[in-house]
């Protein structure tokens, strides 16, 4: 087994490693990485029903959709990611025991009391420390987990944090879960980053192999394209959320409103206000001018400049509009 080394801690990137090792290199795989502040959304959820759009504005953290099902997990500095790329036989396939098995035996090296858990947890006295998800292709598995350290507890809840906004969507929702840091239940204190050198450590010596692999520049040229062409994609992050459909009501000076609208692919595919604000032009030529536009408020916000909502519906603005369109 390969451990890949690298300390780039841009998801976009990752993520990206992730996919060019599972369809590129012969060799089974594994990999520890870190990401900055950032959402990374299950394959089959609605990213817009997961994710705390204002607060990961202002705080800058990043949407990432993973190749993997399961739900929404926050990452930061303070967690760590574990990835084993290996041979899909019949005593690896949907065996998460396996692959958390090395991780388990690390921690309780270190007097942690861990444990596996559920379908896919594990655990500390109960609470949640990592969750694990798994992607084949071709004859491959590819198997990773989180591993929370020292995250913020603040931005994991914060930034997970679902605003009603009666989004009925078919996707996956995640389910709250208690979670814990590994840096709590420590004898000795530890950085992040000395915990995820002893890790490699350790993994490395149950597989009695410790064959270090770097990427080369031909390698980071593949990953860049696969990165251009998923994972800092709009598309990918967002459009590729389930159908869904969004309703919001609110009272301003011109009256109140009520915005419906489905999303499919990420693109407005009908919308209609209600109310009884008072007209002038009729309504559906406006509700019209949506139709095909990414629900993203960069995109929602241009149109609207442009648009003289005025024009339509009597002492309502656009910035009225773009509030009720997230």
């Amino acid at each position: 087994m390969i451990f890949v080394n690298h300390n780039n801690t841009n998801p976009y990137f990752n993520h990206a490693a992730e996919q060019y090792i599972l369809e590129n290199f012969e060799d089974e795989c594994f990999m520890l990485w870190r990401n900055e502040p950032c959402i990374l959304i299950g394959k089959n959820q609605n990213t817009l029903a997961e994710v705390n759009m204002d607060y990961i504005k202002e705080k800058n953290i990043k949407v990432v959709r993973r190749l993997t099902g399961g739900g929404a997990v926050f990452n930061d500095l303070g967690n760590i990611n574990f990835t084993f790329i290996a041979k899909n036989t019949e005593d690896v396939s949907s065996n998460f025991r396996k692959f958390t098995a090395p991780l388990l035996k690390a921690l309780q090296s270190l007097e942690v009391n861990a444990e596996f858990s559920g379908r896919n947890d594990l655990t500390i006295g109960g609470k949640k420390f990592s969750g694990n998800a798994q992607y084949y292709h071709k004859d491959k598995v590819l198997h990773h987990g989180t591993l929370l350290f020292s995250s913020s507890m603040t931005d994991l809840s914060k930034a997970l944090k679902v605003n009603p906004l009666k989004l009925k969507d078919k996707g996956v929702k995640s389910v709250v879960s208690r979670v814990a840091n590994i840096s709590e239940h420590l004898k000795e204190d530890m950085t992040v980053l000395e915990f995820k050198n002893y890790v490699v450590d350790f993994v490395m010596n149950i597989y009695c192999e410790k064959e270090l692999y770097e990427f080369t520049k031909e390698d980071l040229r593949k990953i860049d394209k696969i990165i251009e062409e998923r994972f800092n994609s709009w598309d990918w992050n967002f459009g590729n959320s389930p159908k869904y459909t969004y309703s919001k009501q609110k009272r301003f000076k011109g009256g109140t409103i009520q915005l419906n609208f489905d999303v499919s692919h990420g693109r407005i595919k009908e919308l209609k206000f209600y109310g009884d604000f008072f007209f002038t032009k009729d309504i559906k030529e406006l509700e019209d001018k949506f139709i095909g536009l990414k629900h993203e408020e960069e995109e929602i916000k241009n149109f609207l400049e442009k648009s003289s909502i005025e024009d339509y519906i009597k002492a309502v603005e656009f910035q009225d509009i773009l509030e009720l369109m997230f």
